[in-house]
Order: structure tokens, then sequence, then C-alpha cells
């Protein structure tokens, strides 16, 4: 093979699934340049991920990706518990065991979706390709090493076995919990550990005329069979057993039937999947300039939050405007450490969420759990970043049971408020386009905001729809002002006007922003 490096990126990402192809995503919208590998040609025959929270069709929003609306509407899905899907139904409860969960319709402009990642998948390499990013299905990594100034990878193309190298700055490793980047970098992982082995019968059948109250999942109880059904509302069902056994199609459709309480309902087999069910956190997120997303950094197991997928691409969008001031040499490199210590006590937290609660609390040690579980919406919308890219946050502050419970306060989610721009009828989310933006109701901040800060005038380029909504909702005085980080992320605030607002917003920008 010639040794010759034939080719250049900024960013390398090694995987091409919904993590990756967020990663794709985030960077292409912010000019980033960005090439995307995978060994695999398309998605996954099976639809695997379904739910995807409020946070996540959030950060699809901004970058212009309209996902469509659930096929059964915007209300949470419920689950049931029955002797078989067509025979006695035992108990219907709430699909989240959270509350309201994260489809609470006030703290967002948006509402979560279920839509199948097969389905999704396809909007982000369209977006991705439309945003200037290269994708390279078919092609495998090899290897790669890194040094001070960047990494050196080689790729084959899986058609013709074709080797070649390819130089980038800064790579992202969103290829899986078995992908071999975590290994290479030989980071370790904690938490409980390999749960179950779960076998899954992927098929198509009519029987939508048993979808009844909403619910959409079943907990199939009948002395010697323990099984999980549930409908991704195309007309396609999985069935999810955990007795590891390999079975050929005569075995599976009578599995499904003995599932249904039925024999006379037409089949047809989709597919089948074995999969690796665990619980386990990388110890580091990064090393030197490859970074770890997805299940590659967090390995969770399916459950009712979303925990999943979400968590992966809410790392894609933190990683994505770090990766893109660096790159563009507005920031130093030191921002990139608050990718690992902003993200990993997330996925830490969800990871405990799980065990909380009745899904997983099995697996536990103890009898129960001594964590509280939180609402689902305060998970995905209340969550606290710690890090030298946020300044004045309070360490004390424990993990917010209400998505509004630490709205204003530094390191969390910039609220969200219908106001008017231009006559228009916008959030506050949307005034968060990739810029440093500064918020206030007093003008006097005007002068102090700079470039690369955009000063918004509350009350007067935008106008909320309430009096003194905006001051209630940020946790400002009449003079105060906030900072908001490019993923929207509050930075810094003052409360109050200090004496001297140039000094203290740049004083503050050098403090988080890392500006070069």
């Amino acid at each position: 093979m010639n040794s010759t490096i034939e080719e250049t990126t900024p960013v390398l990402v090694v995987g091409g699934s919904l993590v990756g192809l967020s990663t794709a995503v985030f960077l292409a919208w912010q000019g980033v340049p960005v090439v995307v590998i995978d060994k695999h040609r398309g998605s996954s025959p099976h639809p695997r991920a379904i739910g995807f929270t409020t946070r996540t069709i959030e950060h699809f929003r901004q970058v212009g990706i309209e996902v469509p609306n659930s096929v059964q509407g915007m209300k949470p899905p419920r689950r049931a518990r029955v002797e078989s899907l067509t025979g006695t139904w035992l108990e219907e409860y709430p699909w989240s065991p959270g509350g309201k969960g994260a489809y609470g319709a006030e703290d967002s402009p948006v509402q979560a979706i279920a839509i199948t990642q097969d389905r999704l998948e396809p909007l982000l390499r369209a977006r991705a390709l439309e945003l200037g990013a290269e994708l390279r299905l078919g092609t495998e990594l090899l290897g790669f090493v890194q040094d001070d100034d960047g990494v050196t990878a080689t790729l084959r193309r899986r058609d013709d076995g074709h080797e070649y190298r390819m130089r980038a700055q800064y790579v992202v490793a969103a290829d899986g919990a078995a992908g071999p980047v975590r290994n290479a970098l030989d980071i370790g992982r904690h938490g409980v550990g390999p749960l179950s082995v779960q076998r899954s019968i992927l098929f198509r059948a009519p029987l939508d005329e048993y979808l009844r109250h909403g619910v959409v999942q079943f907990e199939i109880e009948q002395p010697d069979l323990k099984a999980f059904l549930t409908t991704y509302s195309d007309g396609r069902w999985v069935l999810m057993l955990s007795d590891d056994v390999e079975r050929d199609a005569e075995q599976q459709r009578r599995m499904v039937r003995k599932a249904l309480g039925r024999d006379d309902i037409p089949i047809e087999l989709v597919t089948t999947g074995r999969w690796d069910l665990a619980a386990l956190i990388a110890d580091r997120f990064s090393a030197g300039r490859v970074f770890l997303a997805g299940d590659a950094a967090h390995q969770l197991p399916p459950n009712r939050g979303g925990f999943g997928a979400n968590t992966g691409i809410d790392d894609a969008h933190n990683l994505a405007w770090k990766l893109a001031a660096v790159l563009s040499g507005k920031s130093r490199p030191r921002l990139l450490d608050t990718y690992d210590a902003e993200r990993r006590p997330v996925a830490d937290l969800r990871h405990d969420q799980l065990f909380a609660r009745a899904d997983y609390k099995a697996y536990l040690d103890a009898p129960e759990s001594a964590v509280p579980v939180l609402d689902d919406a305060a998970i995905e919308l209340g969550q606290l970043y710690r890090s030298t890219a946020v300044l004045g946050a309070s360490e004390d502050l424990p993990p917010a049971q209400r998505p509004d419970q630490w709205a204003g306060q530094p390191g969390t989610r910039a609220p969200h408020l219908w106001v008017t721009l231009d006559g228009e009828k916008v959030s506050t989310l949307d005034l968060f386009r990739g810029d440093w933006v500064l918020l206030s109701e007093d003008d006097r901040w005007a002068t102090a905001a700079e470039k690369p800060v955009k000063f918004v005038h509350v009350g007067v380029d935008v106008k909320t729809l309430e009096p003194n909504a905006f001051r209630s909702a940020y946790g400002l005085d009449p003079g105060g002002a906030t900072l908001v980080r490019p993923d929207g992320y509050i930075a810094w605030r003052a409360v109050t006007a200090p004496a001297d607002p140039a000094t203290d917003l740049s004083t503050a920008f050098d403090a988080v922003a890392a500006p070069a």
C-alpha cells in the first residue's frame, strides 16, 4: 500500500448511524468540512430507536431538519401488561414513570416525536449532504495514530479492498459500543455492566384493531413466555425475547403467534436480531484529538426515557460547536476539554436513572435504588453543565426535578419563550443560531457587546408576549443580562446591572469561550 497520505479533512467521523450523521449535520451547518465513514451502506433493517425527545427535535429544528409528526399524534404512548395481545389485558400504565415525560408543550416550541431510526437516518443523510458533508458508506477504519497536530487514519473501501490514509485534525468516534476506537485508546468503562442478551423478531401483521387507549407497548406474561411486544405504528412489530435462543422461521412464527394469542393472523417475517444489553460509561470521553460520542461513550439499554440515542445526539450537538470554534481559530483548543466535563456527568446521571426505575432496578444488588426518579422532561431540558465554559454556576444545585427548576442559571439550557421578531412569532431558541448571544432589556449592554457576541435587545429587537416574561424566565433584574453559548446553554449572567458592563462581559467571555 502506498504510504502517502492521499486526503485531508478537518474532522473525520467514524460511524454513519444516528450519532455520526447528527455530528456531520451539526458540523457542516457551522461550515466545518467533515467526512463520515461507515462500514455499512445504509441503515439497519431493524427500526431500532423510535422515541426522540424534545431536546433532540430542538437540535434538528435549529439545523433545518423537519421531522414528521408521530403516526399516533403527539400524545405520550402507553404500555400494558397482558396475557397476550388479543387475550386478557392485566394492567395499563403511562409509558414513562417520570410524570409528563419529555412531551410537555410549555417548555419548548417542539414536542418529542416517535419516528423509527431507519426513517430518521435518511433525513439526516440528506441534510448532511445538502450542507456539504461527505459520506463514505462501505468504508471501514483499519487503524489510526495521532500526534500533536492531528490523526492519521487508515481506511479501506469494502467493495474493492482499496486502502488509503486520511489525515484529520480531529476524529469523532461514533462507532458504537463494540467499535474499535475506544479500545484502541485503552479507555475503560464503568457501570452496572452486561445485563442480558435479547433476541428480536421483526414482523408485519394486520393488528391495528388491537391498538387502543394509546397503548403501543406490551409486556407479555404467560407461564412459559415472558416477552416484550411493540409496534412501530407502520405495520411493523417487534417481539423481544430474553432467552438468547436461535430459532428457524417456523419457530419464530410460533413464538409470535403465542404472543399474539391467535393462530389465524398472517405473519410476514422481516428480520431477526441479537442484542447485548449493557449499562457502561466510558471513563473518559476523549483522548488527545479523538472524541467518543453515542454508544462508544455510553452504552445505555433501551428505556422509556429514550436515553440511548438521544444522549448520543446531545453529545454531537455539544461537541460540534466547540470543534467549529477551535477549527475556525475563534477559540483555543482547551475549549474541547469541556466536552468530557459536561457530557460524562450527564451519561452517569442517566445510567443511574435507569436503575432507579422499574424496568431495570431488578439488576441492582440492593432491593431499592437510593437514586430518586427524575421527571424525563427535567432530565432532558433541565440538565446542568459544569465546566470552564460556564461561569458562575452553583456547585450545590441537585439535578432538576422539573424542566424549569433551575431556569436561567448558568449551565442550563436557555429557557424557551414565545417572542415576536420583525412581527413574526418565534421562540427565544430561534435566536441561538450558532453565535454567542447576549440578551438584556437594558441597552447599556449594546455597547458592551462586541463581536463575536451578538446583542439582542429584549423589548426592542424582540418582544415578549407577556410583560416581564423575559426577566422572570431568565432570573434577571431589569438591568441584568444573560450570555448564551452557540449550543443554547447559558454561559454566564449578570442578574443586576454592573457598574462597568463592558468589563464584566469581556472578562466573562474570555473565561468561557477561550478566545484565541
